[in-house]
């Protein structure tokens, strides 16, 4: 509520007159003392943080009892301010705490924006990446900003320590009786045209058609704007790129969610028409470095129990 008009012989308190003037006055000087102390957050705490959140999503085309654990690292964006080195390989040891069955990688590797003050080579960040432990193994898809930015040596980077890169491609994984397909899905925004106009290189009936068998299929895509197409054929689509909005602000962010649909696929677990996408807030940060509302994460989750 605004504060109360005072007559302008009010009485005054500790030897000043209150008058309406000097109340405003004050509440700008809070209300800047607030956005100063909030930026100091958003730019030097939050975005040095790290949680784990933790998802149990039960679709219908995952058989029930199949279980299968999943550790997910999303927008990566190495480098400095926020993402040192000290900061990923806190990442990949809280990732080996998890013990999960299958790790992926979806995509946004190394920072790009202009505030980056502390390199971490492509050879760096992968090899810390390639520590993660999963009894399936790695999986990496490609995101925007690797197509963007130097994408042959972020691919060699990959393929260096091992970890394979899911285009368009689809791949069986598990024993015969927890089979499952993993399916990676091309960058959907991988060729900028201009006017925020882009040409992927996605492919989703092409990589689809690849599963055989009846079996369920996982779906890898860095952008979830794909996910109104997925059919429900595809048991869970996980996806990053979105940073959960990065900065939060109340009412005006989700005008800035990297998505032609705005908040609706901009985090979390989402379940439309029986079909199920969770979508990670991510690790690192985009265009400046700063998170608010969204600190970085691992996901985890447990399929079948």
């Amino acid at each position: 509520m605004p504060p109360e008009e005072l007559e302008e012989g009010a009485k005054p308190i500790g030897g000043a007159r209150v008058t309406r003037r000097r109340v405003l006055a004050g509440t700008a000087g809070l209300l800047g003392l607030s956005a100063v102390a909030t930026s100091v957050y958003a730019s030097g705490v939050e975005p040095h943080g790290l949680v784990v959140t933790h998802y149990k999503p039960r679709p219908p085309a995952w058989p029930a009892g199949r279980k299968l654990s999943i550790t997910v690292i999303a927008d990566l964006h190495a480098g400095g301010p926020d993402m040192t080195l000290p900061h990923i390989r806190q990442i990949v040891e809280t990732a080996n705490r998890l013990k999960s069955d299958l790790v992926v990688l979806l995509g946004d590797y190394a920072n790009t924006h202009l505030f980056v003050d502390k390199p971490v080579p492509h050879s760096v960040w992968a090899a810390e990446m390639a520590r993660i432990r999963a009894r399936l193994g790695t999986w990496a898809i490609l995101g925007n900003h690797d197509w963007w930015n130097d994408l042959a040596n972020i691919r060699q980077a990959l393929a260096d320590v091992r970890i394979p890169v899911l285009e368009n491609f689809a791949v069986m994984l598990g024993t015969k009786d927890e089979r499952f397909w993993l399916a990676g899905l091309g960058d959907q925004l991988a060729h900028p045209l201009g006017h925020g106009r882009f040409r992927g290189v996605d492919d989703l009936p092409g990589t689809l058609a690849q599963v055989q068998t009846k079996d369920p299929v996982l779906l890898l895509a860095h952008e979830p704007d794909v996910f109104p197409r997925v059919p429900a054929r595809v048991a869970l689509t996980l996806c990053g790129h979105t940073h959960g909005g990065q900065i939060r602000l109340p009412l005006i962010w989700p005008a800035f969610v990297p998505s032609k649909y705005g908040a609706r696929f901009a985090y979390g677990h989402v379940v439309e028409e029986d079909r199920h996408l969770i979508v990670s807030g991510g690790l690192g940060t985009s265009l400046i470095p700063a998170r608010l509302g969204v600190p970085p994460e691992i996901v985890h989750i447990q399929l079948g129990v």
